[in-house]
């Protein structure tokens, strides 16, 4: 065991401890109702004054609803103290990494490299001309274009200007295939094949999307060079191509930028793993080789291969201050597919991948627990179903349910104690969090839906379809768009349905006054599902400030 793994096994239940006795200290903490009694808080009325219909309804959800529905409520409150431990676990662990100074340079060694100066439609252009423009000696730098595109005019594109950059002395490859079997995995294991790439020791990935600065290699790959134990070296993604066009791109920011600044960082930080973002990463060939190649069974290829090299015992790097330039879905029906992408595809791999964790013997068992218990069953399986089962379903029935108990630690104190420390690493997207409150919100009925497909193996679970980026036209001040600007395809039907659910718990519960009184939680809950329904997706001037 090493001493990080330690000081994250003593921080994460430290954070624990902290969070129960700030709830019991506040009085926020009751469990005298662990079984709700029945009948309390019904309105039954006297006899003979209701309708024997409304008297059937009140037996009925007194004896079978309530106390069905109450066993969900205290699921769900455990779920939710699941989720606000690893939050508030991962913040301290990032904000302490900010605040000593434990940068990777001071946990691994770098040197700089003697002798190194320096291994969609036009956004192709963008990410080969940043990558032919790497500080690197040109007699070690082989540069390969995985062109897996079906549209024969944008293989000629892209494959002249392979042709444009190699007249000018680069060593650039053009690689394409007639198939498009295994979709990303596919083609990244048809790259490594051939003769020119087996021949390099370090391989660097770029989505299309992406624009490395000229030093990425300077920067990344001593980390390779002086630790022969570490296999991946990530750079952040800077969202900064679009980030500003949209509300849309701007309640992305605020999820993504969390990510890395608190999931990935703490990871890096504690047991030197993480989960490839995919892009902007520098692999070493060895590692690759050594955990199984590149596979495409899931839909995060990129996971599926952390996963394995770190139980090989390899270890991973994470570049908080490295950041690669790169395009955020501009679109809802975009950005839905790649979530739903990602979480499928996760909670698939953690079905696939929980015996060979268990039985790993490179790895230490509080690291194999992190694996399991963080990374996989919390951020993959709980964070998706607590937001949507209890804030868009078991919160509107209760409305209509006097019987049923809901503890105010699990309802507010909670999600106000995860705003908090969501807010900490993200102060500079402060004003986007209401926003981004209720738009997850809606996220969050697609992302459940993924991570059952993806347990259960569904029919959708391995389904592939690329996310479109429209690359820096997005920043042309002549296009100016509409604050909210309604899309000519077809309406959501999922989230037109919850959004007339919610409004109608809503004005039931404005109407008929009960124990609590959400109905301002629900009109701009089903106000948001109706919008993101019409296809209505906020967009901004290039000249606004917001």
């Amino acid at each position: 065991m090493e001493a990080g793994e330690a000081a994250a096994a003593l921080l994460f239940l430290l954070s624990a401890a902290v969070s129960l006795v700030a709830a019991v200290s506040t009085g926020a903490v009751d469990f005298t109702y662990l079984v709700t009694v029945v009948g309390e808080g019904s309105s039954s009325s006297s006899p003979g004054s209701g309708a024997w219909w409304h008297e059937a309804w009140v037996r009925v959800r007194s004896r079978a609803v309530a106390p069905a529905l109450q066993v969900g409520v205290w699921a769900c409150m455990v779920m939710s103290v699941m989720l606000v431990v690893e939050a508030t676990y991962n913040s301290a662990v990032s904000v302490a990494v900010r605040l000593v100074g434990w940068r990777p340079e001071r946990r691994f060694k770098w040197e700089p490299l003697g002798g190194a100066g320096a291994g969609d439609t036009h956004v192709y252009k963008l990410s080969i001309g940043a990558v032919c423009e790497l500080k690197w000696p040109k007699e070690r730098l082989i540069i390969q274009v995985l062109d897996d595109s079906t549209d024969a005019f944008i293989k000629n594109l892209v494959e002249l200007e392979c042709e444009d950059w190699a007249s000018k002395g680069l060593n650039i490859k053009y690689a394409t295939r007639s198939g498009r079997k295994g979709f990303k995995a596919g083609a990244l294991k048809k790259g490594m094949e051939c003769d020119y790439a087996k021949q390099c020791e370090y391989v660097a990935i770029f989505d299309a999307d992406f624009q490395p600065e000229p030093d990425f290699l300077l920067r990344t790959v001593p980390f390779l060079v002086h630790n022969q134990n570490v296999a991946l070296v990530q750079a952040r993604w800077n969202f900064t191509v679009n980030d500003r066009v949209s509300l849309l791109t701007r309640v992305q920011k605020t999820f993504l930028d969390y990510h890395f600044k608190a999931e990935q960082e703490a990871g890096s930080a504690t047991f030197a793993f993480f989960s490839f973002n995919g892009t902007a990463g520098v692999w070493r060939t060895e590692a690759i080789n050594d955990a199984g190649g590149w596979k495409d069974r899931t839909t995060v290829e990129d996971m599926d291969l952390a996963v394995r090299a770190t139980l090989k015992g390899w270890k991973f790097i994470y570049l908080g201050d490295l950041k690669v330039k790169s395009e955020l879905p501009s679109t809802y029906k975009a950005y839905c597919r790649q979530q739903f992408r990602w979480s499928c595809g996760g909670a698939n791999l953690f079905r696939k991948m929980i015996w060979d964790v268990l039985v790993a013997k490179k790895v230490s068992s509080l690291k194999k627990i992190y694996m399991l218990y963080s990374f996989f069953l919390v951020r993959r399986v709980v964070a998706p179903a607590v937001a949507f089962i209890l804030y868009n379903f078991i919160i509107p029935v209760s409305v209509m349910i006097p019987e049923l108990f809901l503890p105010i630690w699990g309802i507010a104190y909670i999600p106000t104690a995860l705003l908090i420390v969501t807010a900490i690493r993200n102060p500079e997207n402060l004003h986007t969090v209401p926003l981004w409150i209720l738009f997850e919100s809606v996220m969050s009925m697609h992302r459940l839906r993924a991570a059952v497909a993806g347990l259960l193996q569904l029919q959708e679970f391995n389904q592939w379809i690329v996310t479109k980026k429209v690359g820096n036209n997005a920043l042309d001040e002549n296009n100016e768009t509409p604050l909210l600007q309604k899309s000519r395809k077809r309406v959501n039907l999922p989230e037109i349905g919850l959004s007339v659910f919610l409004i109608l718990c809503a004005s039931y519960n404005l109407v008929f006054h009960g124990k609590n009184s959400f109905y301002i939680n629900l009109y701009l809950q089903g106000l948001a599902f109706f919008l993101l329904g019409l296809n209505c997706v906020g967009t901004l001037p290039g000249h606004c400030c917001f």
